[in-house]
């Protein structure tokens, strides 16, 4: 396996491009299943997940070509032939469900495995499966695998989400558009990349109204066509970015980010003492002063995003004072803690809260990634530490960022990915 070697301690200067969101991306790609034409996607970002979800849709029938020009635009098209994703594509990710809705609007079947991804909780897909039967599907659970179908296809209907989801909120949306009727969903998620995938179904021909908020209607239609859709930047690269420069003392630039989606994250990096100004196409991070310690709770958006949770705990190591941050949305999301510790941070876990008391520096030391976020998190305190962190399992980190060496790099990190 890869690991980075990180000689901490320089503040970083420069400029770096924000690329598409992992997170609208996966949620965007299965809309290709909605159509028999071309979906044309640009800004799309260069990284392990989008393989594996281009992977799941492939085998579902559809040829997916690069611009030879541009690797960030991705076009789909063609017929789906195949409406099972099989155990050994879904295991590696979460995402691989939100072909469930897709394939089970368009062809009134699907066969897909019970999903992967990240061990940071158990993130059931029974809100997605409640929603689903809503709309008039019939589903069993048999052998590891959701066996799903709509014999008389899927009707709209009225359903009230019992706690905000993302994953079924997407899910829904898409298989809705093409049900008969009008859909109404209550306690719908709001993020950003949520908004994004409204904006490439309606692009498509779908009806929805009320996005952004938490009430979506969507009129079904017959049919969607093919369309060109712009990915979203990716607001938690951003943030992740944003920690960088405030953790080793310096100044970035965030080309391509925009300060509106970023919310709860920016008030939160303004409080514990890193400023943030919008500039006419990015947004620049400095500190200047000393890191003071906040307190945080994850939330759905416009909340504090869970997935924001630990590179703000590396960054409060060090912070004057304490903090304390409180995880709401999954249960298991602080096995980073040991590992921070591991460097001399000085981090206590009670329940679903971390106790942050900062110290005045970091020291470089072996470590292990357990999952996407907290791979960046040990990266950031490496970056501040005195003396070298060699960092175990990036092959977390390459699921859902692009070329993080040559970004830090180029802005004056000492990093380096030694090859296994």
């Amino acid at each position: 396996m890869d690991r980075f070697l990180i000689r901490g301690g320089k503040p970083l200067h420069g400029d770096i491009v924000i690329g598409g969101a992992k997170n609208a991306a996966l949620a965007i790609m299965p809309c290709a299943l909605l159509t028999s034409e071309t979906l044309s996607l640009k800004n799309m970002p260069q990284i392990v997940d989008i393989k594996t979800m281009c992977d799941l849709i492939h085998q579902h029938g559809l040829d997916i070509t690069i611009d030879d020009k541009d690797p960030h635009h991705y076009s789909f098209k063609g017929d789906i032939t195949n409406t099972e994703a099989p155990y050994n594509i879904v295991s590696k990710m979460r995402a691989s469900v939100l072909v469930l809705g897709p394939l089970l609007a368009r062809c009134g079947k699907a066969k897909v495995s019970l999903p992967g991804g990240c061990a940071i909780g158990t993130r059931p897909v029974n809100l997605h499966l409640d929603a689903l039967t809503a709309l008039g599907a019939e589903i069993e659970i048999d052998g590891g695998y959701i066996n799903a179908t709509a014999p008389k296809g899927l009707t709209g209907t009225r359903f009230v989400f019992p706690f905000v989801s993302v994953g079924a909120t997407e899910n829904t949306v898409m298989a809705a558009t093409l049900a008969k009727g009008r859909t109404e969903l209550l306690n719908a998620a709001r993020e950003p990349e949520i908004c994004d995938l409204v904006d490439c179904l309606i692009a498509m021909g779908a009806k929805i109204q009320g996005r952004g908020t938490s009430h979506l209607i969507i009129d079904g239609v017959d049919a969607l066509h093919g369309a060109e859709h712009s990915i979203l930047f990716d607001r938690i690269e951003c943030g992740t970015y944003a920690c960088a420069a405030g953790i080793t003392g310096g100044e970035l630039r965030l080309i391509g980010a925009k300060t509106e989606y970023l919310g709860s994250v920016m008030h939160a990096l303004e409080e514990c003492g890193v400023e943030v100004f919008q500039e006419e196409n990015a947004i620049r991070v400095r500190r200047t002063g000393s890191l003071r310690g906040i307190d945080i709770m994850t939330e759905a958006y416009p909340g504090f995003p869970t997935d924001m949770q630990a590179q703000f705990m590396a960054l409060l190591s060090i912070s004057e004072g304490a903090s304390m941050i409180t995880e709401t949305i999954f249960e298991n999301r602080f096995m980073h803690v040991p590992e921070l510790n591991r460097m001399g941070a000085r981090i206590n876990v009670h329940g679903s809260s971390a106790i942050i008391r900062g110290v005045h520096s970091l020291s470089g030391a072996p470590v292990m990634a357990t999952d996407l976020r907290a791979s960046f998190s040990l990266i950031l305190a490496g970056l501040a530490a005195a003396g070298e962190t060699s960092l175990n399992r990036v092959y977390h980190l390459d699921r859902g960022y692009e070329a993080v060496e040559k970004k830090l790099a180029a802005c004056g990190a000492s990093i380096e990915r030694i090859k296994s």
